[in-house]
């Protein structure tokens, strides 16, 4: 073995792709001490898709403060390539569910004002192209608090500005865009998400996502209803149909927003972090591929990281090694072209016992260093 790439996502809740990778590095050293190894973390358009993007290019972090989704000030960070061109972002960072304590989730409440604040940062320093992860959201505004910070201002029939929350959705009448930013004119916007719902109805953002955002069975009603209007207002002040647009329901709305009012691009987040980090030049010259998530099953190749992974596998003719903290449906995953997957858990065992850090690390390393011997010896 002289080349080995290791593409994992995080094992939510316990372990990162970082950590992951390390583990197995060092159980794949153990075997083979002179194999280059290649990490590459792995997201989807979530949390850790600025740290996926980044850990393989040339670029700066940039910290700034902005407001996260209740208004409060935090700090956040977000990266710039080199050529100060490009700004390399995620929603979660300043408009993530993970920044609300489970009582104050309400979406709404909640704003993406602070991931409109980080554009308006990187616009300071020169960027002219972004891309933006969406992923993991506590919001349902569609996107109006961004755009808000950008400049644009939604009123009601009164001609009122309204708070941009998701609970104005339903209140707006108009749009005002005199204010918006002009550097935006210049601006390309490319969007990595992972979902591809409506904006609205029973498979729309509302629906689907609002619940665990902490809204009610009333409210998700309520915030429905409002992306329905917001869809009709935009149509008369843009001319674009939002509602028909797969994807438009990313991030509570989001992925409409950004569409119709800084022409931005839906793209499936996995391919833009394949894309941007060139991913299927190192598999040609790789000999191996290990990858893995908390939990391999059916969904693992629809659409998610690995199945992005696995695609790219399958182009070039190289093995692909899966490892989860579980494993279900190992017949449709090998069906699906996978080389072999293997659960990690060298026993049964609570769930929280198995999610704990050291012990899912030492997992990861012994699962790894048992493939990695079993390829050395019939490769004798």
């Amino acid at each position: 073995m002289k080349n080995i790439i290791l593409a994992f996502d995080s094992f939510k809740g316990s372990v990162s792709s970082m950590q992951i990778a390390r583990a197995a590095e060092l159980a794949i050293k153990e075997v083979y001490p002179n194999c280059e190894i290649l990490p590459f973390p792995i997201a989807d358009g979530g949390e850790g898709t600025t740290n996926a993007l980044c850990s393989r290019l040339n670029v700066e972090k940039i910290t700034c403060l902005v407001h996260n989704p209740l208004m409060n000030q935090i700090e956040i960070s977000y990266g710039i390539t080199n050529d100060k061109k490009t700004a390399i972002l995620e929603m979660a960072s300043a408009s993530g569910l993970t920044l609300i304590d489970e009582n104050h989730r309400n979406p709404m409440k909640t704003t993406t004002y602070g991931t409109g604040e980080i554009i308006l940062d990187a616009l300071e320093r020169g960027c002219r192209n972004f891309i933006i992860g969406i992923g993991g959201s506590a919001t349902n505004d569609a996107s109006i608090g961004l755009l808000n910070a950008l400049g644009i201002r939604f009123l009601d029939k009164q001609g009122i500005e309204l708070e941009p929350i998701g609970e104005n959705l339903i209140h707006i009448d108009q749009i005002d865009t005199s204010r918006i930013n002009k550097d935006l004119k210049d601006c390309t916007f490319t969007i990595a998400c992972d979902v591809n719902n409506p904006l609205f109805g029973p498979n729309g953002a509302a629906y689907v996502y609002a619940p665990q955002k902490g809204a009610s069975t009333e409210e998700v009603e309520i915030l429905d209803q409002g992306l329905k209007n917001f869809a009709s207002i935009v149509k008369k002040y843009t001319s674009k149909d939002i509602s028909i647009i797969a994807g438009a329901g990313a991030a509570g709305g989001m992925g409409g927003g950004l569409v119709a009012f800084l022409n931005a691009e839906l793209k499936s987040g996995i391919d833009v972090i394949l894309d941007v980090l060139d991913f299927g030049e190192y598999v040609q010259h790789t000999d191996l591929i290990f990858t893995g998530e908390g939990c391999l099953d059916k969904q693992t190749t629809m659409g998610k990281a690995l199945g992005g992974i696995l695609k790219q596998a399958l182009r070039y003719d190289k093995p692909i090694i899966g490892i989860g903290g579980s494993v279900v449906a190992s017949k449709e995953l090998l069906l699906a072209g996978f080389t072999s997957v293997f659960p990690i858990q060298p026993y049964p065992i609570a769930l929280e016992e198995a999610m704990k850090e050291n012990f899912t690390l030492q997992n990861i390393y012994r699962t790894v260093l048992q493939i990695i011997k079993t390829i050395k010896y019939f490769k004798k």
